[in-house]
């Protein structure tokens, strides 16, 4: 099994940075790719990055696009979220995956949460305006 835990979250004014760590661990075929998701209250669960171990490709959703960074360290599964210039609808619950089949990601899936199958618990970000 595979234990996904993420850190970081936490108050930050409108404008401002927050940095999510998150480490995946455990007895598994290999993690080969990790990502990042969030959910708003009342609102569904949505991708908004993630990073292939497979000469660090990366993918952003179109509304973080140039505010945040993914990176990471494959040989640890450690992933991070860059957030910067964050803004009041930024503000959410975010959870860290990893998923194991590569070809899920190539096949440009990987804004599914259906396509990763290791979640952490998540952890809060709040944006004041």
């Amino acid at each position: 099994q595979v234990q996904v835990v993420e850190s970081g979250g936490g108050l930050v004014q409108a404008g401002g940075s927050l940095r999510l760590s998150c480490v995946a661990s455990g007895r598994s075929s290999p993690i080969t790719y990790m990502g990042w998701f969030r959910q708003a209250p009342g609102k569904e669960r949505e991708f908004v990055a993630t990073i292939s171990w497979r000469g660090g490709s990366t993918n952003y959703a179109d509304s973080v696009q140039g505010r945040f960074t993914i990176s990471g360290d494959s040989a640890k599964n450690t992933v991070y979220l860059q957030m910067d210039s964050l803004r009041p609808d930024d503000a959410a619950v975010y959870y860290c995956a990893a998923g194991r089949n590569l070809e899920r990601w190539y096949s440009a899936s990987y804004y599914l949460s259906t396509m990763y199958d290791f979640w952490g618990q998540g952890t809060q970000v709040t944006v004041s305006s």
